[in-house]
């Protein structure tokens, strides 16, 4: 066994922060024909409301992680009660929860940010999972994501990520990752809307890039994504596979809101990753901690903090003036959980 994939499979899910490494984010150019479109979400289904992450409800019902960046990033990330004197996590009074990156304090470059990252102390192992952000981390240096995993077991117990950027870019990657063997085929890409990066979602720790998908249009990440009024992304994981929708702000189908959620009626989703023989689902995804964080520079946001020239000098240096961190944040309006019924 490699010496690096132990010490991955070793780490528990307060340490691990799968896709989060340099490897994870190297894209291979891939070009697939697409033919007459797939759904997988079932019809006549009924959604029944399990967990409803919102208001003080998120914060009671997540562990803060306090312990030093899986990813290396220069980020400090508090306890709960170090979040909530400092306001780096905060119920604001119409129920919505901020998460901040501390903007106030001047640093020495390479010296590490205070910030927040949560896991849910419930784990999952299929549902409906809604959420609903007016706002996520943007600038050059930050590293946000929204994502579940299994830490205990990574990468065999599967990885996804559902938001995840870095500094100033305008598309989301919604990234699979998985112990062998995982690989989208050809036909898997008709049944979405997305851009398919790469069809390998097997990762080990020296090879990491997973399969990510990038959704149409430039409103899904960043800066984009918070001037429209944010957006939800909606992920549906059963026996059928794993499905990703990705909502702006003014096309939130109805029934998500009214809380009757009905994904068939949906359209077709954003990425796909579905049960087949050559990707079996139900054995790579199992026991899903919801993480929420910001990382700042690190493995992927700092490597790549030049690149295309928007964000000049060094990712520590960045770090080190508060004021670039004045928009670092998470606004979430909920994180809502859904079961079958029928």
């Amino acid at each position: 066994m490699h010496a690096l994939t132990a010490l991955f499979l070793a780490l528990p899910i307060s340490a691990l922060a799968g896709s989060h490494e340099p490897w994870a984010h190297r894209r291979r150019a891939q070009h697939w024909t697409r033919n007459e479109p797939v759904t997988f979400a079932r019809r006549g289904v009924t959604y029944k409301l399990s967990d409803n992450f919102s208001g003080q409800a998120l914060l009671d019902n997540f562990n803060f992680y306090n312990q030093a960046d899986p990813t290396h990033g220069l980020v400090q990330y508090v306890d709960a009660q170090t979040a909530k004197n400092e306001g780096l996590a905060v119920v604001q009074d119409d129920g919505v929860v901020k998460l901040n990156v501390d903007s106030t304090t001047q640093l020495q470059a390479g010296q590490p940010r205070k910030s927040v990252r949560l896991e849910s102390k419930k784990t999952y192992n299929s549902g409906l999972f809604i959420g609903d952000f007016f706002a996520m981390p943007t600038g050059c240096g930050t590293w946000p994501a929204y994502w579940t995993v299994n830490g205990n077991e990574w990468p065999n117990g599967g990885e996804l990520d559902i938001i995840e950027g870095v500094n100033l870019n305008t598309d989301n990657q919604i990234t699979a990752h998985t112990g062998p063997t995982c690989t989208l085929s050809g036909g898997h890409i008709n049944a979405a809307l997305g851009h398919l990066v790469s069809p390998t979602c097997t990762s080990s720790a020296d090879s990491n890039s997973g399969c990510p998908w990038t959704p149409q249009g430039n409103a899904s990440y960043g800066h984009n994504f918070n001037v429209q009024g944010g957006g939800v992304y909606a992920h549906l994981w059963d026996s059928t596979g794993i499905s990703v929708w990705f909502f702006s702000r003014g096309s939130v189908p109805g029934d998500i809101t009214s809380g009757n959620p009905d994904p068939s009626s949906w359209g077709q989703a954003t990425a796909v990753f579905p049960n087949t023989d050559s990707c079996q689902t139900t054995k790579h995804f199992h026991d899903h901690t919801i993480v929420i964080n910001t990382s700042l520079c690190g493995d992927w946001a700092g490597n790549a903090f030049n690149d295309g020239g928007k964000c000049t000098g060094t990712c520590d240096a960045w770090v080190a003036d508060p004021s670039h961190f004045k928009y670092a944040h998470w606004a979430i309006a909920s994180i809502k959980v859904y079961q079958p019924q029928n």
